[in-house]
């Protein structure tokens, strides 16, 4: 058992099937007390039965307080796991873009707007932010995703280094592929370069406990990603090359 979370009141939205799932039912084994959320209150409902927990479905954005009161008054972990695989290019439409960035960044700002007062005036609190190895790299295929999850990153990233000093944990989660239906909405992007290294859903919770065990910000379910991250950090120009390689592959078999 991970002592940080036993008894915790614990959020997870997005939580109706995929990574969201498998966080809630890691919580609730781990002995915490857990609000399930999703769009589709069918499946925010079995989760929630399953193992226990209390269902809040809805709007991403709009749940912390009903949360918070489901809760008995107080949430120690926020799991801001909802989010989009927005496809498409520069000429994405607007719609896309907009609905992309309102709920892979926007839904984890104002999630910290209602949850970081409290936190603050008693110095503790975490915040898991589900981003992507998109955010710290990139996907072909996906401006819309790849933009917006480079700013989910980037929010996390800030939260953690100014609220840190003050008792506010902040993890940031970036998986490459996982087996979702996220991942089969990805279409033949996604099958050439998720699917050959794809891992399950639990494998990130996995992950993410042992981040929590060990107080890290970064984790990192595909470890490998670590080293992709360095080279486009010191070679940009030779990343993008690889980037671009494997992006003349992809458009070799449209």
């Amino acid at each position: 058992m991970v002592e940080a979370v036993q008894d915790a009141g614990v959020v997870v939205t997005g939580a109706g099937g995929g990574i969201g799932a498998a966080l809630a039912r890691r919580f609730a084994a781990e002995g915490a007390r857990v609000v399930v959320n999703d769009l589709d209150a069918a499946k925010a409902k079995a989760v929630a039965e399953e193992i226990g927990a209390i269902a809040v479905p809805g709007d991403a954005s709009t749940i912390v307080a009903e949360a918070r009161d489901a809760l008995g008054g107080t949430i120690d972990v926020y799991c801001a796991n909802a989010g989009l695989p927005s496809a498409g290019s520069e000429s994405a439409d607007e719609k896309v873009w907009a609905l992309a960035w309102d709920v892979n960044v926007m839904a984890h700002v104002r999630a910290a707007q209602e949850l970081l007062p409290a936190w603050l005036e008693r110095g503790s609190g975490r915040f898991v932010s589900t981003v992507s190895a998109a955010g710290l790299l990139t996907m072909i295929g996906a401006a819309p995703y790849s933009v917006t999850k480079h700013g989910a990153y980037a929010f996390a990233e800030w939260l953690s280094l100014t609220y840190r000093h003050r008792g506010v944990k902040v993890h940031a989660i970036c998986p490459q592929g996982v087996r979702t239906d996220m991942l089969d909405a990805t279409g033949s992007a996604g099958d050439l370069v998720l699917q050959p290294t794809a891992i399950e859903p639990e494998t990130v919770a996995d992950a993410l406990f042992a981040g929590i065990e060990e107080d890290r910000f970064l984790i990192l379910p595909h470890p490998e990603v670590a080293g992709y991250y360095q080279v486009r950090a010191a070679e940009p120009d030779r990343w993008l090359t690889n980037m671009n390689h494997i992006q003349q592959k992809w458009e070799a078999t449209r």
